[in-house]
């Protein structure tokens, strides 16, 4: 009898170890749980990995020196490059579209750092808005997150339907997806949205609910506004509008596309590439797009490097691909360096930065910052 109460004791003593663990493991499945939620609730805080270097560099002295904030962002990036349309700068800093998340960094932060936040869809693309930040793909799929919200909420939905209604013509994206290719988005000061496509914008003004199409010829890349004056960089020039996007000038044509347009002091710039010469050059307006003069031009390529170019013994030219003004300088990015010019454009002066293998530079602009991203190529 007491063996027995023995054994029955023993397998109790078992039961009450058991019973505990199995509390613990549930106890500490479930906080995992919740952690997990709740990282997709908070911002993810990024910036330890020393070994990221080389993504994008920033200047708040007009280029005169650099400090790599490259720290925290996905590694992949230091060989593939940050997509074009992947990243932008406004007055809350520079946002960056990678992986699965938008990065954020600060534009007064003195130390590489990013705020991550995780992102709910495929899109590739940023544009800032109006009152926040759109995120949208090729194929016309598009997002929106308002400022000083979390969530990302579909934006016009409907805009497909319509623009395959108002626009009946039988391209490529067509033929293959029955849809209309997307290679823009742009929303005015005034709440008018824009979608740049093949041959055509779409212009909304009553927050996509219908939309307007506007024939313009090429594919339509970028666009920017200035007191009234919009502008569009297209594969067939530089466009203006004066009447909130309704009718369309081709301004600067070279026989090839617009690279670039942007707002500088009293005006614009642009950058458009010249198909005889096989070169891109800058030009500048100070009327709101009037009339056009072509600066920089001792930042052409010498004849002797075009000509090794085309017979193939050199891969780049010297390619002028981006321009943007920071206070009192005009800053160039060209695919050998970065340039800066305080006399608009007369003369230029070669910017030192921390070695890099790349194709270039591309720019973007946020008050008395500035930040450098080595193009890595296709």
């Amino acid at each position: 009898m007491k063996h027995m109460f023995y054994l029955k004791f023993k397998k109790m003593k078992r039961l009450f170890v058991f019973v505990p663990a199995i509390f613990l493991v549930l106890f500490l499945l479930n906080s995992f749980v919740l952690k997990e939620k709740e990282a997709k609730k908070k911002p993810i805080k990024e910036g330890k990995s020393s070994a990221i270097v080389n993504i994008i560099f920033k200047s708040a002295d007009g280029g005169q020196t650099w400090q790599d904030i490259s720290e925290g962002l996905p590694e992949k990036l230091q060989r593939e490059g940050v997509w074009r349309d992947g990243l932008f700068a406004n007055d809350r800093g520079l946002y960056l579209r990678a992986g699965n998340g938008v990065y954020r960094s600060e534009p007064n932060s003195t130390t590489p750092f990013w705020t991550k936040e995780i992102f709910p869809g495929e899109q590739r693309n940023i544009a800032p808005g109006k009152n926040g930040i759109f995120a949208y793909n090729f194929r016309g799929q598009f997002l929106q997150k308002i400022n000083g919200k979390s969530d990302w909420s579909p934006m016009y939905t409907n805009f497909q339907e319509q623009a395959v209604r108002l626009n009946r013509t039988k391209d490529w994206m067509y033929t293959n997806y029955k849809e209309k290719q997307v290679s823009s988005v742009f929303e005015t000061a005034g709440g008018t949205v824009f979608i740049g496509s093949n041959e055509a914008i779409y212009k909304s003004t009553n927050s996509g609910k219908t939309w307007k199409y506007v024939h313009v010829g090429g594919w339509v890349m970028k666009m920017i506004e200035s007191n009234g004056v919009l502008l569009a960089a297209s594969s067939q020039g530089i466009l203006r509008s004066t009447d909130d996007g309704e009718n369309w000038d081709r301004v600067i044509s070279e026989g090839g596309a617009g690279i670039a347009v942007e707002r500088i002091d009293g005006g614009f710039a642009a950058i458009v590439n010249n198909t005889i010469t096989q070169t891109n050059s800058i030009h500048i307006s100070l009327d709101s797009g009037k009339t056009w003069n072509v600066i920089g031009e001792e930042l052409q390529p010498s004849w002797s490097s075009l000509l090794m170019k085309k017979i193939g013994l050199l891969k780049s030219s010297s390619d002028i691909l981006s321009i943007k003004q920071m206070g009192k300088y005009l800053i160039c990015g060209r695919s050998d360096g970065i340039f800066r010019s305080s006399d608009m454009g007369k003369t230029w002066k070669k910017l030192l930065l921390p070695a890099t293998e790349n194709y270039g530079f591309n720019l973007s602009v946020s008050g008395n910052v500035i930040y450098a991203i080595p193009n890595k190529g296709c």
